[in-house]
């Protein structure tokens, strides 16, 4: 069962533990390679089948697409069925569906495949956030969170760079259909891990009941907080559940705030590699090269910046959303001058590596601060929640807007224009922390624990 603050890192080894991290990240990483992959094989498929800037971005929106569609159903069966059998499903169909995009004979195919690997990726994210959050304490969720987050980055830019090299030498075919193996024989590994049991919604009265023959007073000792009513099965039911996911003012704002933010950064990691092969006169594979930097400053950002808000959150809890609105904002200056006042050239490309590091840095602050304010059993519900507005608004939005506005007015001008989606995010951010603390304190029954100097330091170095 999980304590008060939702966790169970008192009942298994640190090894354990991050072994289990580490498994989830792997699976993580080919969930972005077969994502970002068909990125590298834009100029190819324009070629082939001579596509439009918008057909191609949409290959890449319709996975997000799908992702919203299908989060918040996968999520809320995670919470049900359990994540760890939701996580070896999901993996196994998106990893299917990238040997489909493989075989595919047209666009529309192609658009299909595509779609289904959205489908595949609609239950991970949840699933994969709501297992890790029970494994270790809550003082480290951001920095626990943010790790895992950061195989997107990495993932992406390991699809850029592999995709690019790959499409050169094997073909766009081989390339789509890559990393498909290798992420089944993941997603069937994952089943040996050891998944955890969540405690059940408290009653109005303060009474609770556990599924599974737990005892009441074990349900209700973490977050008396929710109150609603029950399935038979000591699940929140669907009313409940939904009052829950917008209860908390902070939740809300890290939706929206999480949301603005992946419009910027599916920009770039859709677009960045075809710009600078236009303005720069690279091959395929030499912009996934100039692209990968940009990509892995996201992937260190991620992680650096998740472990500073925890750091931040130990003296002022509301910090912890300072950190990704401070960032934000600073992303969206630096890119705008780098597309909307330089032009192409080595000032221009210093600035927009050095843009990757803070524009990833609400991936794991922000869904560590909505699993904090929300009851332990709708945890992956709750990230479902994030996925569908995140997708919907901000990975769905930003690579088909972006493809819009360049075929209209320029890949360059397209992309001076999104990062203004990064201020908003910074406000989204900046309003969420006011009712930070509060809305923890209605979950936990009292407060973010206290953290004493050095104890960041001692948990990540032991």
């Amino acid at each position: 069962m999980l304590d008060a603050s939702g966790s169970v890192a008192h009942l298994v080894s640190r090894r354990y533990a991050r072994c289990v991290a580490l498994t989830v990240v792997a699976l993580a990483m080919t969930d972005y390679i077969d994502r970002q992959i068909v990125v590298s094989a834009f100029p190819y498929l324009k070629k082939a089948w001579g596509l439009s800037d918008t057909a191609l971005g949409a290959l890449v929106t319709t996975v997000s697409v799908a992702i919203a569609v299908f989060a918040l159903p996968a999520a809320r069966l995670a919470d049900r069925w359990g994540r760890v059998r939701t996580i070896a499903a999901m993996g196994s169909a998106w990893s299917l569906a990238a040997l489909a995009c493989a075989v595919s004979g047209n666009y529309a195919q192609l658009f299909a495949a595509r779609s289904l690997l959205g489908v595949g990726e609609a239950g991970y994210g949840p699933a994969g956030a709501a297992l890790l959050s029970g494994y270790f304490p809550q003082r480290l969720r951001a920095t626990v969170l943010s790790v895992f987050q950061a195989a997107g980055p990495l993932g992406s830019v390991l699809g850029v760079v592999l995709g690019g090299v790959m499409a050169g030498h094997l073909g766009w075919r081989v390339t789509l259909g890559a990393f498909g193996v290798p992420g089944l024989l993941l997603a069937l590994a994952f089943l040996k891990v050891r998944d955890y049991r969540a405690p059940a919604v408290s009653r109005a009265d303060g009474a609770g009941t556990a599924d599974s023959g737990a005892t009441s007073g074990a349900a209700s000792g973490a977050g008396e907080g929710m109150t609603g009513d029950q399935t038979r099965s000591g699940r929140p039911d669907l009313a409940a559940t939904v009052r829950e996911l917008f209860r908390s003012r902070t939740a809300v704002w890290c939706y929206l705030g999480g949301a603005l933010n992946l419009v910027v950064l599916s920009t770039f990691y859709t677009w960045l590699p075809s710009y600078l092969g236009r303005a720069y006169g690279l091959s395929s594979a030499q912009a996934g090269m100039r692209a990968a930097p940009f990509i892995l400053a996201g992937f260190v950002g991620a992680i650096v910046f998740g472990h500073l808000a925890d750091r931040c959150a130990a003296g002022r809890p509301r910090r912890r959303l300072m950190v990704p609105a401070v960032l934000a904002a600073g992303a969206g200056g630096l890119l705008f001058t780098a597309f909307g006042v330089l032009g192409p050239g080595g000032g221009q490309y210093a600035l927009i590596v050095v843009a990757g590091l803070p524009v990833a840095a609400a991936l794991g602050t922000a869904p560590a601060a909505v699993i904090d304010v929300v009851h332990p059993s709708v945890r992956a519900t709750a990230a479902g929640m994030a996925a569908l507005v995140q997708n919907l608004f901000g990975l769905a939005v930003g690579p088909l807007l972006t493809g819009l506005l360049s075929d209209a007015f320029g890949l360059r001008t397209a992309l001076a224009v999104m990062p203004l989606f990064c201020l908003a995010a910074a406000a989204a951010f900046r309003i969420g922390s006011r009712s930070y603390e509060k809305d923890f304190a209605a979950v936990s029954g009292g407060g973010p624990e206290p953290i004493s100097p050095g104890t960041h330091e001692r948990e990540l170095s032991t």
